[in-house]
């Protein structure tokens, strides 16, 4: 089975799941997103089934992709196809998307999850990697590259959480409406994720056949609207308290950095770009006309050029 043939209408949805309601067949989405014919393995660590992919030339410097909220590893499929003959591509899906699913204590904090990393990539023997991340994946990379500046050669932001965001985005804001917590975890309705997709892309028109029906069909991996969720409500309440002053860490950031930024990016505005600036002085930028939160998606051989070029210097 493809992904592309996999929808809510399909056999695999039947009944009251056609209308939203519920989890989808996780064996099912596995085959469709996560087989091993298509490069994924799965390794327990610190409480979670990480689903990951070892992709590109194994004796090559090793390069690992995070992808943003609501999204997985492929987010980065474009990339690994640009890269993986100069690169060891690692990607994984975070804690709580994709088919890693949630945590078995729902406990999502970036700690956490850069233990987790850590772990994965020990477990991959990499003592050393550059890592590019996108959005929540972006924040993820330079947290750990703050955390642990010996496993970190080269860092690429794409549109990274970081500095307070004065809007939160409405697919994520939806979390504190009252009865959220109870409601969204048995039904999230399609259109809530397809307009929060659409708002990632400067141009939406530029979004590839499947790619809604995935990331809808993946948000209900059992378990992961809960998830999703608590994801959001941690993310809000970070948005209110540690992002209002986060410059004395990013400060401290010794890898050398290429932050990327699509000028219409709805999520986490382009006017970010100048704190950064203020604060890393040696910071390369690129900001892309046109292009909104999910550069790596909307213009792939473009911005994988730009990564190239950085990565090779």
């Amino acid at each position: 089975m493809s992904a592309s043939s996999l929808s809510p209408v399909s056999p695999l949805a039947t009944g009251i799941t056609r209308l939203g309601f519920g989890a989808l067949s996780l064996d099912e989405l596995i085959r469709c997103y996560g087989s091993a014919e298509d490069g994924s393995q799965y390794v327990e660590l610190d409480g979670f089934n990480v689903h990951f992919r070892d992709q590109g030339d194994p004796q090559k410097p090793p390069l690992v992709l995070i992808h943003g909220v609501a999204s997985s590893l492929h987010a980065w499929n474009d990339w690994l196809t640009e890269l993986a003959g100069d690169y060891r591509v690692i990607r994984f899906d975070l804690p709580g998307f994709g088919l890693t699913g949630p945590a078995k204590d729902g406990e999502y904090s970036a700690e956490r999850v850069h233990h987790m990393l850590g772990l994965l990539l020990d477990y991959l023997n990499v003592e050393r990697a550059s890592i590019a991340g996108s959005s929540l994946g972006g924040y993820i990379a330079w947290t750990f590259a703050v955390q642990h500046p010996e496993r970190v050669n080269k860092l690429i932001l794409i549109d990274p959480v970081g500095y307070h965001i004065d809007k939160v985005p409405r697919l994520m804001a939806a979390a504190n409406i009252p009865g959220s917590p109870l409601l969204m975890p048995v039904w999230m309705p399609k259109a809530l994720i397809v307009q929060g997709v659409r708002e990632l892309y400067g141009e939406p028109e530029k979004i590839k056949p499947g790619t809604l029906e995935r990331i809808y069909n993946l948000s209900r991996r059992p378990g992961n609207r809960r998830a999703m969720i608590d994801v959001f409500r941690l993310f809000i309440h970070a948005n209110r308290v540690e992002f209002l002053d986060v410059s004395e860490r990013i400060c401290t950031i010794k890898a050398p950095v290429l932050l990327m930024w699509g000028a219409q990016d709805r999520w986490v505005s382009a006017n970010h770009v100048s704190r950064w600036q203020k604060d890393l002085p040696d910071i390369q930028v690129i900001i892309y006309a046109g292009v909104g939160h999910v550069a790596m998606e909307e213009i792939p051989q473009q911005s994988a050029a730009d990564a190239q070029r950085f990565l090779s210097e």
